[in-house]
């Protein structure tokens, strides 16, 4: 048994290595999950004649070629694209503006509301309006003020005032009374809007502040100013 044949021992050989090798590239070439792993004859013998068989399979690995993708996919559920953090719901405003853009906003809204309470006042025949229109004279050159103030602390630019428009003029009391209602009252909507989604998600925190303290003022006015429409 120790003497063995030569010519028997190559035979041994050639035929492993022709029947590992189509084994081998079948192997690799599919991408299919549910391809079968070959046994791996690393480190076994044949049974006739003892040769070791060739480590031919060290290096496989069953299905490596079909696990690319499933890494990937796994790799981007792990990590989803952040969502859309606009709300489409309505027409509305829902998103917060930066914390510049919002003083900027609510300085120019405010300044026209008190603009066009103020020069509304001669004009306005209900004494509900008038009454009203002094209301928001009076709030919103309040807010104005402490808007300013907290721009200023910040250095936060605030717009240079504008020239004043000129009053507005109908030629009927009634016509008068009714488009300044119904303009207030889209004005007062945008603020209602603009203050309520700086007041959840602003990212200054004495700038939220502010907005939550003046949003329920900003509200009442709209109330009355619908209250009027009945």
């Amino acid at each position: 048994m120790k003497n063995r044949n030569p010519i028997m021992q190559t035979m041994a050989l050639v035929l492993i290595a022709t029947a590992g090798t189509p084994a081998l590239a079948a192997s690799l070439v599919s991408t299919s999950p549910a391809q079968p792993m070959p046994e791996s004859t690393a480190g076994s013998t044949i049974a006739d004649n003892g040769i070791p068989a060739p480590d031919t399979f060290d290096s496989w690995s069953p299905g490596s070629a079909a696990l690319v993708p499933v890494v990937v996919a796994d790799s981007q559920a792990g990590n989803p694209a952040p969502a859309n953090a606009v709300d489409e719901d309505s027409g509305g405003i829902k998103q917060p503006v930066d914390d510049i853009a919002f003083v900027s906003q609510a300085t120019e809204s405010g300044r026209k509301e008190v603009a066009a309470a103020r020069d509304a006042l001669p004009q306005l025949k209900k004494p509900e309006l008038r009454r009203i229109a002094e209301m928001l004279v009076s709030d919103h050159s309040g807010a104005n003020e402490k808007l300013a103030r907290i721009a200023q602390t910040k250095s936060w630019p605030v717009p240079a005032p504008q020239a004043p428009a000129a009053p507005p003029s109908g030629t009927a009391g009634g016509d008068f009374d009714a488009r300044w209602t119904a303009d207030m009252i889209a004005g007062h909507e945008r603020s209602v809007a603009l203050y309520r989604a700086q007041a959840q998600g602003g990212q200054d925190a004495d700038l939220r502040q502010y907005a939550r303290d003046t949003l329920p003022t900003i509200e009442h006015h709209l109330e009355e100013l619908r209250s009027t429409q009945k």
